[in-house]
């Protein structure tokens, strides 16, 4: 027996799903778990529910597979915020979405007392839930970002922890990681004992009760860490870029973490690829605000596409985009910039740009961003790449991968799986039976579907002035910076 049971939870589904011993995926159980906006910039969802769809889905799962695992991974979205009481197991209000922008006022007013935080993380989060819920700090009340939640309640209420893949990106910890932070948790009013236990990445940790068989909960990482471990860049040298809704490269640097507190030269963010032994692996981060999310606006606003798919045949009608460049900041740009007053650009038309020219733009500045991400890596880890692994709904379109191939002139390699976080908690999850020997050889799990040879070199020179066409359009969202 040497399957592993995988609960993923992410921002607009949760995933259960068996991963088998030759690197594969069986028995996979989708459910919906869209969050709500009560208003502009809010973004919450319900604990309860999602614990319950998580729970209903492994059990499906289960069911499905026929048989017991060996072990259960989680992986999650990460930055989203629960908090709950002990006693009861019940959440005290909204859980507050990674995407959720209310706490942005705390953010900039804590900037002056020598705090950076951004809005996206879970630290102001539990501050607003408790000046909200619990104003006096007298209950005696549980936080927890998604992994902690899932844990809690596949325990039933045994178990309160979190990895440091997780706990790393709350700005709650110390920035060398080695434990809870008490100047943030003093300037925030935050409560010690409602912290979980900071436990490794790999490891028993407790077994899920509310399960058949009740196996052992043995992985807990967060989703992108998920996502390098399944495409097996466990090792400096590869790196990983997620296209899903936005692109997020991440690589592992080694034992030592990178040389700047919050956010270097290039806008990368340093990170914990994950913890074994009590031992971290650093990383760097890099982010794009906004990737699929442009093929959606070309199909939903502009109506110029009739599905996502269908961005890879309109733009084969044309051999190149006419000149057209596309900068695809909606919602501002991310590393390295970081210009949250930027928008989204289209320059070079003439009368003989079409749709299939613009369509090409389009996937060519998603991938013009992509070799961004890359250089800013290169820069702030100071050790080149030395090639991209990709995964996210973007890496099924051919057009858009030799793109990237060919902007950032290297060689792409396609995960064979779409969602690598959920291959990735099955690895972790595995090493910590036996299922493989160490963190170290889930490199050798890592077998591409395809991969992709730089073909041309796309316009970089030209890129760069498109994007200083795009910065600073709304002056005061660009003062912002977190």
């Amino acid at each position: 027996m040497n399957e592993l049971l995988v609960i993923d939870v992410g921002t607009s589904s949760i995933r259960a799903a068996i991963v088998r011993d030759d690197a594969t995926v069986a028995s996979e159980q989708v459910r919906s778990g869209l969050p709500r906006s009560p208003e502009p910039g809010m973004v919450e969802f319900d604990p309860a529910e999602m614990a319950s769809t998580a729970l209903e889905a492994a059990r499906a799962c289960l069911e499905a597979h026929g048989g017991s695992v060996a072990a259960v991974g989680i992986t999650n979205q990460r930055g989203s915020t629960v908090v709950w009481d002990r006693a009861t197991g019940e959440p005290i209000g909204p859980g507050l979405g990674w995407q959720d922008l209310r706490t942005i006022g705390t953010c900039l007013a804590q900037r002056a007392n020598g705090f950076r935080f951004a809005p996206n993380v879970s630290a102001t989060k539990v501050a607003w839930l408790l000046d909200t819920f619990d104003p006096e700090r007298k209950r005696d009340l549980c936080f927890g970002t998604v992994d902690s939640w899932i844990a809690w309640n596949l325990s039933e209420g045994a178990l309160h922890v979190t990895d440091a893949s997780n706990s790393a990106v709350t700005s709650l910890m110390r920035p060398d990681g080695s434990g809870w932070s008490s100047s943030v948790l003093e300037a925030l009013a935050i409560p010690q004992r409602m912290l979980p236990q900071v436990v490794d990445t790999i490891g028993i940790v407790g077994h899920a009760t509310a399960l058949p068989s009740a196996p052992p909960i043995a992985a807990l990482v967060g989703d992108q860490q998920g996502s390098l471990v399944g495409q097996g860049c466990v090792a400096p040298g590869p790196a990983k870029i997620t296209f899903g809704t936005g692109g997020m490269l991440d690589l592992v640097v080694g034992p030592t973490r990178p040389n700047f507190e919050t956010r270097g030269n290039g806008g990368c963010f340093p990170i914990i690829a994950s913890r074994v032994g009590g031992v971290d692996a650093w990383g760097l981060e890099a982010m794009m605000l906004s990737a699929g999310t442009n093929i959606e606006w070309l199909r939903d606003d502009l109506g110029i596409l009739t599905s996502a798919t269908e961005s890879h045949d309109v733009a084969q009608r044309c051999s190149d985009s006419g000149g057209v460049m596309f900068v695809p900041a909606l919602l501002g740009l991310g590393t390295p910039k970081w210009d949250y007053g930027a928008r989204g650009t289209l320059l070079g038309l003439t009368r003989g740009s079409g749709r299939p020219e613009i369509v090409r733009a389009v996937l060519e500045g998603i991938a013009q961003r992509g070799a961004d991400l890359v250089e800013a890596a290169e820069a702030d880890s100071g050790n080149p790449i030395s090639s991209l692994r990709i995964d996210g709904g973007m890496s099924s379109n051919p057009t858009f991968v030799q793109a990237l191939a060919d902007a950032s002139q290297k060689s792409v390699e396609v995960s064979r799986v779409t969602e690598a976080t959920t291959l990735g908690a099955g690895f972790l999850a595995g090493v910590a039976v036996g299922t493989w020997p160490d963190l170290a050889s889930l490199a050798e799990t890592w077998r591409p579907q395809t991969s992709y040879e730089p073909e041309r070199a796309l316009d970089r020179d030209r890129w760069l002035e498109a994007v200083k066409r795009a910065e600073r359009w709304i002056p005061e969202l660009s003062e912002v910076d977190f």
